[in-house]
């Protein structure tokens, strides 16, 4: 059976990507990193309960401290506030956390190297979302190319973006036939206890709810 690590943070997007590998006859090794995020309990305990829904064969976590020394982003340092969804900003929101997915897809890389998989599936998608360099079609082209440089010559490791052009309300469409729980998902960037409902990530996820017409099972601030 085929292998894949899938980055499984425990939001809408990876875990709708998880149950779509599955679908496509993978055997799941769901890899989560915690690194200093502001939910990051609350992120690993939805990671830990959709690797279990999904039969994984290996939940592996592991901790990026170096992230808050770097600094840089609001997810990461609790002296800067998470930026609220602006429709017309300009530059890069400040939840951005510089070159992450580079660091997570290294590693991502070494545990598949490791473990025979065949393939890494990471749910990054640049259709509606906040325009982070790190998920533009183009880095993961990058990426892949950077990957069959360096691992060894038998292996064959292929990155999986299905969701990449897609938008979040395609996303979730897709996580509805596969019956995603999407009440085991969190999105926002601000608290683990009730969504803020204001952050970028709350914002689309909202959206896509709306535009599809259904309710969203997670319990927002005030409501």
């Amino acid at each position: 059976m085929m292998k894949a690590v899938c980055l499984l943070s425990g939001g809408m997007d990876s875990t709708t990507l998880a149950y779509t590998a599955r679908d496509m006859g993978y055997e799941i090794l769901a890899l989560h990193f915690t690194y200093g995020q502001r939910t990051e309990e609350k992120e690993r305990a939805c990671a830990r309960t959709i690797a279990r829904l999904l039969d994984a064969v290996e939940f592996v976590e592991i901790r990026l401290d170096y992230f808050r020394t770097i600094g840089g982003s609001s997810l990461t340092d609790r002296r800067i506030g998470v930026d609220a969804y602006e429709e017309e900003r300009e530059g890069l929101p400040n939840t951005y956390v510089p070159f992450r997915n580079a660091n997570l897809l290294a590693i991502a890389t070494s545990l598949a190297e490791a473990r025979g998989a065949d393939a890494i599936f990471v749910g990054v998608q640049a259709g509606d979302y906040s325009g982070y360099p790190d998920c533009r079609p183009e880095f993961i082209e990058a990426f892949q190319k950077t990957i069959d440089l360096g691992t060894s010559p038998d292996t064959h490791i292929v990155l999986m973006t299905p969701f990449v052009r897609m938008t979040k309300a395609d996303i979730l469409k897709r996580g509805l036939e596969l019956g995603v729980p999407y009440e085991h998902t969190w999105s926002c960037y601000a608290s683990g206890e009730r969504a803020c409902g204001i952050c970028d990530s709350c914002h689309f996820r909202k959206k896509a709810f709306r535009d599809l017409g259904i309710p969203d099972p997670i319990r927002y601030g005030g409501s």
